[in-house]
């Protein structure tokens, strides 16, 4: 297994993750909470907001080389910039991105959990 202990970052990128952290969206705590707060998935620590190269993950598992992205309404935006950032981390880092929708997050996080344990189990 590929070591992901530790992922270059742009040091810039500190203040705003942290920012991040104390006013994530309600569909970001949620997911923390349910889903990977105090490793509840199956016994694997998570980041939030976590600087990688020039980007700031969602949720980061360091021992599995996964991003976890959730989906909001700005991304339908975005796809094209979420793609290019996807294609460098890959490329870059050698990690796997997994995206769920904020609808998903809300109103089916059991389907999510489910993935989630075939996907990193």
């Amino acid at each position: 297994m590929k070591n992901y202990k530790y992922i270059p970052y742009n040091t810039s990128l500190v203040l705003l993750a942290r920012e991040l952290r104390k006013n994530a969206t309600e569909t970001e705590k949620i997911f923390w909470d349910k889903v990977l707060k105090n490793k509840k998935l199956k016994g694997l620590k998570f980041t939030r907001q976590k600087p990688l190269g020039n980007f700031i993950a969602d949720f980061y598992c360091a021992k599995l080389g996964v991003i976890i992205e959730i989906d909001g309404e700005i991304h339908n935006f975005s796809k094209t910039r979420d793609a290019e950032r996807d294609n460098l981390l890959v490329q870059e880092f050698g990690l796997k991105i997994v995206r769920y929708k904020k609808e998903e997050v809300l109103y089916n996080i059991e389907r999510i959990i489910e993935d989630m344990i075939k996907r990193f189990t």
